[in-house]
């Protein structure tokens, strides 16, 4: 098999694997900080097995396109998690996507679930709709500022030739890509729904915003949304990974590098998973009304980002 081909795919399979894993890391360690007992790390397993093994129920009212929407939301992200170099810069699929295709497969599977939470025409659908689109109309303009950063400095929207040039530079800290990275914790935050944007264990009404576009799914459509949730999340921490921490991302045409790469992936996911408790534990949760100032502010990192870059060159 063609080694790119096979790269390819071991990526798609590893985040399928590796996404509710992930989930489960980030939970086990937020009770652990919180001195709480900790659920088992294969939990998001037992609760998808759970969900694919029980019949949907479905509203009155839903239209096709609230029975498709699930799965337009979980394979946008499979595509998102298959264009991002997680492991090898040898992908069939980087020339067909680069930076911008990225933020768009985000910005579709966002569209997808707003609408079919408005479908239905519940109270808390169209609310948390709403909410969501807010957030993703700030975030996804600093997302796109954050890549932006990195491509003037490899003179490339390509996230392989990004990450492969960052790979092999000398050792050197760039305030441009050290504002860029702050500005897309940010945005990681709220674009996941972690604290202090959202809360993904709560079910209040008045805060939620991820869980009130799911409350009317059930059966095995809300485990392609939980599933696709998990996708977003590692799709974020190995783009994030790959941009700003891109060493032992495998170049070489040969399957033994891949194997060595998938370790070094592994350790990299656990740190930034356990980071994320951290950051999530020492934080209190934002009012809704807060939330724009909080993305402006990541808007703005990136934008100075940028000028520092053009202007200095650093």
């Amino acid at each position: 098999m063609n080694t790119g081909l096979l790269s390819q795919l071991l990526e798609v399979l590893l985040a399928l694997w590796l996404a509710p894993l992930l989930t489960g890391w980030v939970n086990q360690w937020r009770a652990w900080l919180q001195n709480k007992s900790a659920p088992s790390l294969l939990q998001p397993y037992r609760k998808l097995h759970k969900l694919f093994h029980k019949e949907p129920v479905l509203a009155e009212h839903a239209s096709p396109f609230y029975r498709m929407a699930p799965y337009l939301v979980f394979g946008a992200m499979a595509l998102a998690c298959a264009i991002i170099p997680s492991l090898s810069t040898d992908l069939p699929l980087s020339p067909a996507a680069d930076a911008i295709a990225l933020v768009g497969l985000f910005a579709l599977a966002r569209v997808f679930l707003s609408l079919a939470a408005m479908d239905v025409g519940t109270a808390f659908g169209t609310l948390g709709a709403r909410r969501d689109m807010l957030i993703g109309f700030l975030a996804e303009p600093a997302l796109l500022m954050v890549l932006f950063c990195a491509s003037l400095l490899s003179q490339s929207t390509s996230l392989t030739t990004i990450v492969d040039q960052f790979a092999h530079r000398q050792f050197a800290i760039h305030p441009s890509l050290a504002l860029a990275g702050v500005a897309f914790i940010l945005v990681s935050l709220a674009e996941n729904a972690r604290i202090p944007v959202d809360n993904p264990a709560t079910h209040l009404e008045l805060t939620m915003v991820h869980e009130a576009l799911l409350l009317e799914y059930s059966g095995r459509h809300l485990a392609l949304l939980e599933w696709a949730a998990s996708l977003k999340l590692f799709a974020y921490a190995c783009a994030g990974l790959a941009l700003f921490f891109p060493w032992g991302v495998a170049d070489a045409r040969s399957p033994e590098v891949l194997l060595l790469a998938l370790p070094v992936l592994m350790g990299k996911l656990a740190v930034s998973g356990a980071l994320l408790a951290l950051l999530e534990s020492v934080s209190a949760k934002m009012r809704i009304f807060r939330v724009p100032e909080f993305l402006a502010s990541a808007f703005l990192l990136a934008v100075m980002g940028m000028l520092i870059n053009i202007l200095l060159g650093a």
